[in-house]
């Protein structure tokens, strides 16, 4: 990467300066370059001078100017660096020598192999999958998409909870409320079923006693609730799993919630937790006969906020707790458990998880992520805690919680789909127990029609993938943190910054080089004077290497969407401003070498979003 070897011979100089000075260099000393956003400030530049003043005594324009020297006594980073410029206070500017950087790989730092567990998706296996879900499915799948391409083994688990509250509500409803509305997805039909019992809870309370009857029923896995539960789920999720194929989208390994505790996960992490101090049974007060993980106190929180408390893990009556689980899950995700799973096929390309198969290696992770919104930001925490308890506080340190907004509805959604909005709220949250939400399949068949009915050229990628393409990037190019307010007619736009633009203007590069026929070859000794349009387009290219590791560092997938796009509206201001295929011979195989460079870098990255690089559209 550019910023890395102007990085490497900075520190050099500074190392020089410290030795001059007498004074010792600190390798915790962070030296930052970035790429300006103002052409003329430069290619790259560093504020490294304003960091020394203090420390040097100095003042930052005389340390830049010291610099500065002792960069192009170095040889100006490899040559790499045609010009050098001092700003005030202390900037130190640098200008690429273009013709320099096409001779060399500038390739991203691999991992060398390390395990990479991924868990996304997670939905529970009720009722048909809304928007909501499918935001956390793309955004798992671009870091998966992304660890791989920096050097990852990675590993892709979607955890199914068929133990929980909202399967056992699905199940209720299925034996007790009458639905003679006709659905053409069992999934769907839960979704009425599943909104039913909720209303139908609040007249007739003692039907409550029926899920805490099947909650128990569906643990033991013994009777006949617990199959009708299980084969519930495997129904609904085999439907999920259609979904989100439908976007790219797959995993490894399925792994239940349900195979945790029967297999004695739980059991091995209680007997794990029990030797230490923070773990312990309450003998008295509102959670006596609980088991809890204790705790550090925080004079911050509010006696009474839930964070303050003691963290249940099992309640009185020994039913374990969500977090309890995934203690006993993350310790296995690690390797730290001596208990393992069976596996067998779930379908030709997924395993899962199973009460009896055969044995696998799945698991014993060096890094895990998990991607979860941020509502479940305390439960995160909790598991590793749990993990610095146990004395694993380099696994704890590997745990990564990937937090985002959750999707909720624009005024104009929520009232296309019978909501009161009245109140003049400016979003209106997605509701499974009220059945309020748009539904992963009825969005795609509404994107695919619009861009069927919008298209004149139909003969590159069919409708249904483009639509795909385009939900995608619409959950994709938000902030992680960002709440999404989902607006129907904005998500099915295919102009601006949409992953219709961004397809469109790869195929046009692929259409541009069809054309000129022979192979691109252009000398280094050729790029010279180069256009404004140019300039800033190679300029941005060579930013790719830089742009991998900041998502990678930051796991933020919108870092790609954002420099993706511009990189689509510079190729094409390109286009618009530098005739290629009509230009004099040297010109043209300038252009036609920059359409190349950016045909690759756009390919990369549409490949890391999962969209589609088409050759037309």
């Amino acid at each position: 990467m550019i910023s890395q070897v102007i990085a490497g011979s900075m520190e050099n100089a500074v190392k020089s300066l410290f030795t001059e000075l007498g004074l010792v260099y600190t390798e915790d000393l962070k030296i930052h370059i970035e790429q300006p956003a103002n052409l003329e400030h430069g290619d790259y530049s560093t504020n490294i001078a304003m960091q020394l003043a203090k420390s040097l005594r100095k003042a930052p324009i005389v340390i830049a100017g010291i610099l500065k020297d002792k960069l192009e006594e170095g040889g100006s980073a490899n040559h790499l660096v045609s010009k050098i410029d001092i700003a005030p206070p202390g900037f130190i500017n640098l200008y690429i020598d273009w013709k320099q950087w096409a001779k060399e790989e500038f390739a991203l730092p691999m991992n060398t192999g390390e395990k990479a567990v991924i868990e996304h998706t997670s939905i529970n296996p009720n009722k048909s999958a809304h928007i909501g879900h499918l935001r956390n499915s793309c955004i798992g799948d671009v870091l998966v998409r992304l660890l791989k391409r920096t050097g990852y083994d990675v590993e892709v688990h979607n955890y199914i909870d068929d133990l929980g509250n909202q399967l056992a509500d699905t199940v209720v409803g299925i034996l007790n409320i009458a639905e003679k509305k006709e659905h053409s997805r069992f999934g769907d039909f839960c979704w009425d079923i599943y909104s039913k019992v909720n209303k139908e809870y609040e007249k007739n309370p003692p039907l409550l006693e029926q899920r805490t009857n099947i909650l128990h029923a569906i643990e033991e896995g013994k009777d006949n609730l617990s199959w009708v539960g299980s084969l519930v789920a495997e129904r609904i999720v085999r439907e999920h799993l259609e979904e989100m194929n439908e976007f790219g989208i797959g995993y490894d390994l399925l792994v239940w919630e349900s195979n945790i505790v029967r297999e004695g996960f739980w059991a091995s992490a209680f007997q794990l937790l029990k030797q230490t101090e923070q773990f312990h049974r309450e003998t008295s007060g509102k959670l006596e006969g609980c088991w809890v993980l204790k705790q550090p106190s925080s004079e911050s929180e509010a006696p009474d906020s839930e964070h303050s408390l003691d963290k249940v893990l099992v309640r009185s009556n020994g039913i374990l707790t969500y977090t309890a689980k995934d203690i006993a899950y993350h310790l296995w995700k690690f390797g730290l458990l001596e208990n393992d799973f069976l596996y067998k096929r779930f379908t030709e390309e997924l395993w899962t998880t199973s009460s009896n198969g055969t044995r696998s290696s799945y698991g014993k992770a060096d890094l895990v992520i998990n991607v979860i919104d941020y509502r479940q930001e305390y439960p995160q925490a909790m598991v590793k805690q749990a993990l610095e308890i146990l004395g694993y506080a380099e696994q704890a340190e590997k745990l990564r919680h990937v937090s985002y907004g959750v999707v909720s509805l624009s005024p104009r959604a929520a009232k296309e789909l019978g909501i009161d909005t009245s109140n003049g709220k400016a979003s209106y949250a997605m509701s499974g127990r009220q059945g309020i939400g748009i539904k992963i399949a009825e969005l795609l068949d509404r994107m695919e029609s619009i861009i069927d009915q919008t298209r004149s050229e139909k003969n590159g990628l069919s409708s249904r993938t483009i639509a795909a393409a385009s939900i995608r990037y619409y959950l994709l190019r938000f902030s992680l943190l960002t709440e999404v307010v989902f607006d129907i007619q904005q998500a099915t736009e295919v102009t601006g910054n949409t992953g219709v633009y961004l397809m469109y203007s790869h195929a046009r590069a692929a259409s541009v080089l069809a054309k000129a026929g022979a192979e691109i070859n252009i000398k280094p000794s050729e790029i010279s004077h180069l256009e404004k349009a140019e300039y800033a387009l190679i300029r941005h290219i060579a930013g790719w290497p830089d742009t991998l590791k900041s998502a990678f560092s930051e796991l933020a997938p919108s870092i790609i969407c954002t420099y993706t796009h511009e990189l689509a509206t510079l190729f094409n201001n390109f286009y618009a401003a530098c005739p290629i295929m009509k230009a004099t011979d040297e010109k043209k195989a300038l252009r036609l070498w920059l359409t190349a460079q950016f045909k690759e870098t756009m390919g990369d990255a549409l490949e890391i979003l999962g969209l589609p690089a088409p050759e037309r559209m």
